[in-house]
């Protein structure tokens, strides 16, 4: 005989909120969809998508393609994003943590004043974190050095307009042309230029802000730059990053699955198998490492560094 778990008013009313949350977001989509494709009948809307089909030309001396490091550096920031978030959620939503870490004050971290004791999963979070900046660091260097910046840097007035026929070419369900190898369309640059120059340094100078390595003493720094102020930034960025990576995932399937992926990991303009193996590779290691991510296996790595205890 199976006994079941009674359902609480408070658990029914969380999955009624849901269903009634699902439901306006789905019918907000229609709605979206209808108002786009009804606007594109209009002459006004087809002579401006006309005038601005969706794109900006690239300068003369942009690269075309991808090199093979941006291949392996999108799988680094996937994989340290991923973690990142994991760890986030749980720094959030842990009320009592089980487990802490306090780093060892010796060698060339050693300070003078006693160190923190903190949470198992907010050093996870924080060494992801480290990790994840200086891949950015690295990637930033390539970036400017190899000329990619010109892809994802916007160099005209015009992608705005542009970006906006791209959104309203997608909201209409009559997508843009893409040839990502070559150029991303106007809405493309503005999400990559955000996500690069703008969502990522807001993430690290919040979490910084938030973190035991700010300044406790600096009052004037501090009542620039409140700690209120970093933790109200700090979650929405994530859940920036969140819907990014959401909407990001859900074009590379569905404009083109194959060539996107090649694009991504196996950097040809083909539309082969081989970017979608290695992706699925990518993807294992990323799923391996979120369930190896629990207090068992972090035990042992925090102890490098620090005492773990209850």
């Amino acid at each position: 005989m199976s006994i079941s778990t009674p359902t609480t008013p408070k658990t029914q009313n969380k999955w009624v909120r849901l269903a009634v949350i699902i439901g306006i977001a789905v019918l907000a989509l229609l709605a979206v969809i209808l108002l786009a494709r009804w606007l594109r009948t209009l002459s006004p809307v087809q002579d401006f998508l006309t005038t601005y089909p969706g794109h900006v030309e690239l300068p003369a001396q942009a690269p075309t393609g991808f090199p093979a490091w941006l291949g392996w550096q999108h799988f680094l920031n996937m994989f340290f994003l991923v973690l990142i978030i994991r760890s986030g959620w749980l720094v959030r939503t842990t009320a009592r943590p089980k487990e802490h870490w306090t780093r060892n004050n010796k060698g060339l971290l050693k300070t003078k004043g006693k160190p923190a004791k903190i949470s198992l999963n907010l050093w996870f979070h924080l060494s992801m974190d480290a990790l994840w900046v200086l891949n950015g660091i690295v990637f930033m260097v390539l970036l400017f050095a190899s000329g990619q910046w010109m892809r994802i840097v916007p160099t005209s007035w015009s992608v705005f307009p542009n970006a906006l026929s791209s959104a309203l070419q997608y909201a209409s369900l009559n997508w843009p042309t893409e040839n990502g190898w070559v150029n991303y369309n106007s809405l493309q640059v503005l999400a990559y230029f955000t996500i690069v120059f703008i969502a990522a340094p807001l993430a690290l100078a919040t979490g910084l802000r938030m973190s035991g390595a700010w300044p406790k003493n600096a009052e004037k720094l501090n009542k620039a730059y409140p700690m209120e102020l970093a933790r109200a930034l700090h979650f929405p960025v994530m859940i920036f990053f969140v819907a990014f990576v959401v909407v990001h995932v859900a074009l590379v399937f569905t404009t083109g699955a194959l060539r996107n992926l090649n694009h991504m990991y196996a950097t040809h303009d083909g539309a082969g198998w081989t970017g979608f193996w290695i992706f699925a590779a990518s993807l294992a290691v990323i799923i391996a490492a979120w369930l190896l991510a629990r207090p068992i296996f972090l035990r042992p790595l925090a102890s490098l560094s620090g005492k773990v205890s209850k």
